[in-house]
């Protein structure tokens, strides 16, 4: 098992007082016959107006290298790699990338991470 981010915990507490149940921690999917990925955290919460569940997959990313650009090619191939996954094994889950404030502040309104 890879180490956890280093903001992994506060992210966890976050999701919970929004009223989230972190149902893994990690998310574990198995892909096809060899493949097996590991998302941070998984959580659902209860819609009483939609008698259903809302489910999420967050994947934390702490953006403490030298490189933005490094830390940003790294989040987003895991990114794209978890949604094909997600598309097909639980279309009904929505992935998201849990990033410090800084980061999004400072690099997240760029136009690189912006453009489709």
């Amino acid at each position: 098992m890879s180490a956890r981010d280093k903001f992994h915990d506060s992210v966890k507490i976050g999701l919970e007082k929004q009223g989230w149940e972190i149902t893994d921690d990690p998310l574990k999917i198995r892909y096809g016959q060899e493949d097996k990925i590991s998302i941070d955290l998984g959580a659902e919460r209860i819609l009483a107006a939609r008698k259903g569940k809302d489910k999420i997959a967050v994947e934390i990313k702490s953006f403490l290298n030298d490189s933005v650009i490094f830390d940003f090619h790294l989040a987003l191939g895991q990114f794209l790699n978890y949604r094909l996954v997600l598309e097909e094994v639980e279309p009904e889950r929505v992935l998201y990338l849990a990033v410090p404030i800084a980061a999004y502040i400072s690099f997240f309104h760029r136009d690189l991470p912006q453009d489709p």
